[in-house]
């Protein structure tokens, strides 16, 4: 069946998240779902006419092998608009430039993004729009209460999609299915079996011509309360009842108002680095602070770690470790949830007596499960084994996921208004005391694990 059509309008569309991004998923999902029609309108400052923004559409597309009916029409009918987004008169255009229900993808800087709805308050916006904003979401925990003040004076929350890829359909499902589909894990999930859990998004990229953002952001906020919070939250909330917004979200909700810095102390429980010069997969990297764009005043921070508790009667004493940087030796994106040991070893049985270990992979979504098993030359010495499985890809893209959600105008995978303020909530006496100096900067070689005397995680 045919459906009406919607309109994309991308405001910030010529900059590098739509081009990467954005419109490769745009074009995976139309290639996979020609039914649905989608109407393309870009609009940004910079100036481009409409065969270079035809030309940056359709190399976006061929970089996702995009083809079919859906993707011609889009093509015919695309255009760009050079505006200052932030102008309440050029936001009437764009929007009357719009068919269907339009969803307005804000992918611009928190800063700018905030401007934006200012100026949405004197339109007069159509009947079913939505509206979808990047992260980070405002840029403390008061700007967030701020900005989520304004976005309810616009449209209703369930209009509003918080985007947080990380939370693409195929990861929160594989978990929810790993988790509660499986009785040898579910009964063992919990502080009576499991000692601690390690979230680790490490990198061995660096900053990719990204210095513009992330020299004001830091790895802590464009990682670990944007994305990693999140993922923590979907590996620790009970079970929810359906996979409808509101029971996934008020699952997640729980786990996040229960969440706090490991024994309140910022010192004890966050560690931040910065890269210097090194070699990373057999190419040089210069250092962090000597990249074009790179403020090193500031002291923005390259990798960054932090503990927390959640304060539930399932979590109470279980440390979960959030990790996440750049310039790294090893690209880990990983779960790591270690089990406590067994209580009691037979006398005879000798060799290995490591925890049992459950690492769920990101991005190929995979899984092992270590334990210890009888050797094959001598049953009574253990060893270890690893038990693996790789789960199913999904059909999109992770951004393919989140459009696909956001043109279904179902936010079940988006960040709610109230848990986007509580992220900035359980960081910001981390912010604080990095900003102080009560927290020490410091440094490792690009292409190393991190700093020499930090113990590893996982």
């Amino acid at each position: 069946m045919v459906q009406s059509i919607s309109t994309l309008l991308v405001l910030g569309a010529s900059g590098d998240l739509a081009s990467r991004l954005l419109l490769p998923a745009l074009g995976q999902l139309l290639t996979r779902h020609p039914e649905r029609p989608v109407r393309l309108v870009g609009a940004a400052s910079d100036e481009l006419t409409h065969a270079a923004w035809k030309s940056i559409v359709r190399a976006s597309f061929a970089s996702a092998e995009a083809s079919g009916p859906a993707i011609d029409a889009l093509l015919a009918t695309t255009s760009y608009h050079t505006v200052d987004v932030t102008d309440s008169a050029a936001l009437s255009n764009l929007l009357a430039d719009c068919e269907g229900d339009p969803a307005i993808y804000f992918a611009l800087p928190p800063a700018v993004t905030t401007l934006v709805c200012d100026a949405l308050t004197d339109v007069t916006l159509p009947d079913g729009v939505k509206l979808a904003l990047e992260k980070p979401f405002g840029v403390d925990e008061a700007g967030a209460v701020a900005l989520n003040h304004k976005l309810a004076q616009l449209v209703p929350e369930e209009k509003i999609f918080r985007i947080d890829h990380f939370l693409g359909r195929s990861t929160v499902l594989n978990l929810l299915g790993l988790r509660f589909a499986n009785r040898v894990f579910e009964p063992l999930w919990s502080n009576q079996h499991i000692a601690r859990i390690d979230i680790i998004y490490d990198e061995q990229l660096g900053l990719e011509g990204r210095a513009g953002y992330y020299d004001k952001a830091g790895a802590l906020v464009d990682m670990i309360q944007s994305h990693l919070l999140q993922v923590m939250a979907v590996v620790a909330m009970e079970p929810p009842s359906t996979l409808s917004a509101a029971d996934v979200r008020d699952a997640k909700g729980l786990v996040l108002r229960a969440t706090k810095l490991r024994g309140g102390s910022p010192k004890r429980s966050s560690r931040r680095a910065r890269y210097t010069a090194g070699t990373v997969d057999e190419q040089v990297l210069g250092a962090y602070t000597d990249q074009p764009g790179v403020k090193p005043e500031r002291d923005t921070e390259t990798l960054a770690e932090v503990t927390v508790d959640i304060n539930t009667w399932r979590w109470t004493g279980v440390p979960f470790t959030l990790r996440s940087g750049k310039a790294l030796g090893q690209r880990r994106r990983e779960i790591v949830i270690t089990f406590k040991p067994a209580p009691h070893l037979p006398t005879g049985l000798e060799g290995r007596d490591d925890p049992s270990v459950l690492r769920i992979m990101l991005a190929p979504d995979e899984m092992a499960l270590e334990i210890n098993i009888n050797g094959p030359s001598d049953p009574r010495v253990l060893e270890r084994a690893s038990l693996t499985a790789t789960f199913g890809p999904g059909q999109l893209l992770a951004y393919g996921e989140v459009l696909e959600s956001l043109f279904d105008g179902d936010p079940a995978l988006s960040v709610r208004g109230d848990t986007a303020v509580e992220c900035w909530r359980i960081v910001a006496p981390v912010l604080t005391a990095w900003r102080d100096g009560t927290v020490p900067l410091d440094d490792y070689p690009a292409g190393t694990a991190g700093p020499a005397d930090w113990a590893p995680l996982g």
